[in-house]
């Protein structure tokens, strides 16, 4: 697996709205492997294809639960989602703080929805639905913001420039 180079603003990949996957290939499970590698080594929790330069609908995710002395209660579940799309959102919304790898050095306050169901494929070609809440959530609107051009800072009501402490603890 190769770590691959992260665009950043303000490459023009990065507010393109990505094209849709007709075909998965060996091509596309190479580059799902490649982003996933990128992801861990950016000690990122999602990452979307046009980060890498791909303007495709792709995005790969990986979570887990933590507890608030830091340990894990869910271990990391990841996802790749081919062609997501948001079927169902909650009308309760939330805001909290996000970062990006695309924008590294800031952080901001992004109200998202609280819960979510996504449809897509997996990595084989598989429909699949992804019931998320919370957290979890968040990171999926933040990454499929990604597959239409949006930055978080685009909806942001506020932008900084996290302390060191912070940004340890921000991820995509």
């Amino acid at each position: 697996m190769t770590v691959l180079p992260i665009a950043t603003l303000p490459d023009p990949v990065l507010r393109r709205k990505a094209h849709k996957i007709a075909t998965v290939d060996k091509d596309l499970q190479v580059l799902i492997d490649n982003m996933i590698e990128t992801m861990r080594d950016a000690h990122g929790v999602g990452l979307a294809a046009p980060q890498v330069s791909q303007s495709i609908r792709l995005i790969v995710v990986e979570y887990g639960e933590e507890n608030e002395e830091g340990n894990e209660v869910e271990p990391n579940k990841h996802y790749v989602v081919i062609n997501p799309e948001i079927v169902l959102a909650s009308d309760e919304m939330e805001i909290g703080i996000e970062a990006c790898l695309s924008i590294p050095g800031l952080a901001g306050e992004v109200e998202r929805h609280t819960a979510l169901v996504i449809k897509g494929f997996n990595r084989f070609g598989k429909l699949t639905r992804i019931k998320a809440e919370g957290w979890l959530a968040r990171i999926f609107q933040h990454e499929i913001d990604h597959l239409d051009g949006i930055v978080f800072t685009d909806l942001a009501t506020r932008v900084w420039k996290p302390s060191k402490e912070e940004e340890s603890v921000l991820k995509d």
